[in-house]
């Protein structure tokens, strides 16, 4: 205060009024300049661009074939291996997904040097088909994010990657597990974070999964749903936040995590853990399905206040209050119509009753869900690396255009959700390194007829 009545006595005593206002008009400037430099601006992260790991041929398995390999791993009934059929026959899965080397082996002990070539496969093959694409030099990243569920090793999957690629010493790195097959999106989001405080960075997000040391062998079928639907594959990102990547694919414009491990049956209904004679596996509980539906609710409700049209609010509002004022009418709550607000939707292809439920849910017709069913047919289930196949395949159909929005949600282990959504920041044209570029001609195929009988197996009163 004596500060403020210094300044209005030297203004009224001393300024003529033109020196008065110069001098008001100085302090507000100085006023704004302070306001502007404390401020924090979030800066604008871009995706220059992605590669998905296709693996060579000779790793192509049928269903048939699958199931005759898992039926001799294991010390396996009759009917447990008719139960483990019944499972593939309905999974989503055509005649064309693959599996890591040593299960095509006769004497396919799943040792830790296999399991390492794996990875190294999947990692170094995503990595270099992007490196290629992009031409950014390994010593210009700044920010390493990696994220594998299952496979944990030491030195961490990060160290393996700053010592093929020599990054340099400070390289600034992260090595995300045990988060199922949404760790792919956090990693963006975490990539994200790390973007506003680190400037002119690039942050290359490496996602995959291991599946040799993890196939079950047991005869508990709450374990036996990951045998049948995981598959080989990865997926290297690279995102920017310098201002001279303007020929960038995609611009980032909301994440959102949302994260039901403080409940118990969230928190349970994926679950690595030995069975009764000591092996270890994943079990995945018939809560699976009531547990994904409160997070992807809880999930969409905050999105939809970021991208839904007013229209589509304003439904919403007026159905809640109605809801709220006439408890006792049986008022059915609203629904969004989510396609209205993107042009891309590309849920994770985890199964196809999971893929059914968001269809029906969020509104989406088949052509939107076209890139999630195909991916599943084609690749299989490769757990938070699959959302970039479904971006991919389309790409390689021609359906991301200038303007376009693109939604990726995924589900995993916790129970937890992701949202991520970008904008396309130009036409996306041919490219020779799309893992769809070669065969996306044949695509889409019609479902085998025994996808669509109904519920999977897996779900029965069998499981626990």
């Amino acid at each position: 205060m004596p500060i403020i009545f210094t300044l209005k006595n030297l203004l009224e005593d001393h300024f003529i009024p033109e020196a008065k206002l110069m001098l008001i008009t100085l302090l507000i400037c100085l006023l704004l300049l302070g306001f502007f430099i404390t401020r924090r601006t979030s800066r604008v992260v871009y995706l220059l661009d992605f590669a998905c790991y296709k693996p060579p041929d000779a790793q192509k398995i049928t269903k048939q074939y699958c199931s005759e390999k898992l039926k001799h791993m294991g010390n396996f009934s009759e009917e447990t291996a008719q139960f483990m059929r019944k499972i593939l026959d309905k999974s989503g899965h055509g005649d064309s997904t693959y599996i890591p080397e040593v299960f095509l082996k006769n004497d396919s002990d799943p040792f830790m040097k296999e399991a390492r070539r794996e990875i190294e496969m999947s990692v170094f093959g995503s990595i270099d088909r992007m490196l290629a694409k992009t031409g950014v030099r390994c010593e210009d990243i700044g920010i390493l994010v990696v994220n594998c569920s299952l496979y944990n090793t030491m030195p961490s999957l990060s160290s393996m990657i700053v010592n093929k690629y020599k990054l340099k010493e400070s390289i600034i790195s992260y090595n995300i597990v045990g988060m199922g097959c949404t760790a792919g999106l956090i990693a963006i989001g975490l990539a994200q974070n790390l973007l506003q405080v680190h400037h002119d960075s690039y942050a290359l997000v490496m996602t995959t999964e291991g599946i040799t040391e993890n196939c079950y062998a047991g005869d508990d079928r709450s374990k036996l749903l990951s045998n049948g639907i995981f598959r080989v594959g990865g997926a290297a990102i690279l995102l920017s936040n310098r201002p001279s990547d303007h020929n960038c694919k995609y611009k980032l414009l909301h994440t959102v995590h949302t994260n039901r491990s403080s409940s118990d049956l969230s928190y349970n209904c994926i679950f690595q853990e030995e069975d009764e004679a000591g092996i270890r596996g994943v079990t995945i509980t018939k809560d699976l399905f009531k547990v994904a539906s409160t997070v992807i609710r809880s999930n969409v409700t905050v999105l939809g206040k970021q991208i839904l049209p007013l229209s589509e609010k304003l439904r919403y509002l007026k159905n809640s209050i109605a809801r709220k004022l006439r408890p006792t009418a049986n008022i059915q709550p609203y629904i969004p119509n989510y396609s209205n607000s993107v042009e891309v939707f590309l849920p994770h292809s985890s199964g196809k009753p999971m893929l059914d439920a968001l269809q029906k849910n969020l509104g989406f017709d088949e052509i939107a869900m076209e890139p999630s069913r195909m991916t599943l047919y084609r690749f299989g289930n490769t757990s938070s690396s699959s959302i970039w196949y479904e971006l991919a395949y389309a790409e390689a159909k021609g359906r991301v255009k200038k303007g376009y929005r693109v939604w990726q949600i995924a589900l995993g282990s916790g129970f937890k959700c992701s949202s991520v959504v970008w904008r396309a920041m130009r036409t996306v044209d041919y490219d020779e390194m799309n893992p769809w570029t070669d065969e996306i001609d044949e695509f889409p195929v019609v479902l085998d007829c025994d996808c669509d009988d109904g519920p999977l197996p897996y779900f029965s009163e069998h499981s626990k």
